[in-house]
């Protein structure tokens, strides 16, 4: 099931949260959204779950506008702060969760065991939800999210405050469930992002300021080539001047606490490869290594945030 948004806001007061953000997410796509804190990333989530409404804009969901209750049924939502009831045991809890769904009653028990198994909950699921960890507490908001068969999950920050091991297993549920579902989860943790998502969204101070692949994103941001070289044959600083003579390369930067390595610049898309080694031929400079290096996701949000 597919999402829209056109043109969306959202403010609180003086402070506009969301500032008219349209964007598209495909049935069956795994979408991250990103953005520093107060960006204007849980509203967001929160308009398209309808549980607060826009002050302008509209949503579509499978092609309907985003205004009956009836919709809700379709979309499963994990918070950010995982609501619980800590005294409940973990099998009450989501026979609790497909109640308030509307679940048929017959059919209750044998969907919180599914959920148990699909969400890797049956070691722990004689105990209290008190009594879990970190890691299996987002579990058990996973299978409250999911025990209706919703065709879209909103995830808000679904893998904060789990060690490694966690984030994996939690992030393998995640690209399992993406498989048949439309998601959208907010996090973080960039590397999370490139491991799971299939597109990204990045969102600043409320508006949308890019929207695609990490490998496109790469592409429409600094756009200068970055390369790690080594060479000898002259002085360090020598070789850092000639460099800097070849139009090509914006700059060229010592490697610290690596002798005779530099790492070069290029000018936006200028590519310096050739032109580096034609100018150790030309200089009887020993070209050792040539490294090209893309550009991080670390890069391309701070480039895209710090404004």
């Amino acid at each position: 099931m597919d999402i829209k948004i056109e043109n969306l806001s959202k403010s609180y007061g003086s402070q506009k949260a969301v500032n008219g953000i349209s964007f598209e997410v495909n049935s069956g796509e795994i979408v991250g959204l990103l953005g520093p804190n107060g960006a204007g990333k849980t509203t967001t989530m929160k308009m398209i779950t309808q549980f607060i409404h826009p002050d302008e804009g509209k949503i579509w969901i499978g092609g309907k506008q985003n205004n009956d209750p009836a919709i809700r049924r379709n979309v499963g939502y994990l918070p950010e702060h995982n609501p619980l009831y800590d005294e409940m045991l973990v099998p009450d809890y989501l026979d609790f969760c497909a109640t308030l769904q509307g679940l048929d009653k017959s059919s209750i028990a044998k969907r919180t065991r599914e959920m148990i198994k699909i969400c890797g909950l049956d070691p722990e699921k004689h105990k209290k939800i008190s009594e879990l960890s970190k890691g299996y507490r987002q579990r058990v908001g996973l299978a409250q999210a999911i025990i209706h068969d919703p065709k879209i999950l909103i995830l808000d920050e679904p893998t904060t405050g789990l060690d490694p091991n966690q984030i994996v297993e939690i992030r393998a549920l995640i690209k399992h469930l993406g498989k048949e579902k439309t998601v959208i989860l907010s996090t973080h943790i960039l590397p999370e992002v490139e491991a799971t998502c299939d597109r990204i969204l990045i969102i600043n101070k409320g508006n949308l300021v890019a929207d695609g692949t990490v490998e496109t994103l790469r592409k429409q941001t600094t756009g200068k080539q970055i390369l790690q070289v080594k060479i000898e044959g002259a002085d360090s600083f020598r070789i850092m001047e000639t460099l800097r003579n070849i139009p090509s390369i914006y700059s060229v930067d010592r490697i610290r606490d690596k002798e005779n390595y530099f790492e070069i610049l290029s000018n936006p898309g200028e590519f310096s490869n050739k032109n580096i080694y034609r100018h150790c031929v030309d200089n009887n400079y020993d070209l050792l290594e040539l490294i090209p290096f893309e550009t991080k996701l670390e890069d391309i949000f701070r480039d895209l945030t710090i404004k």
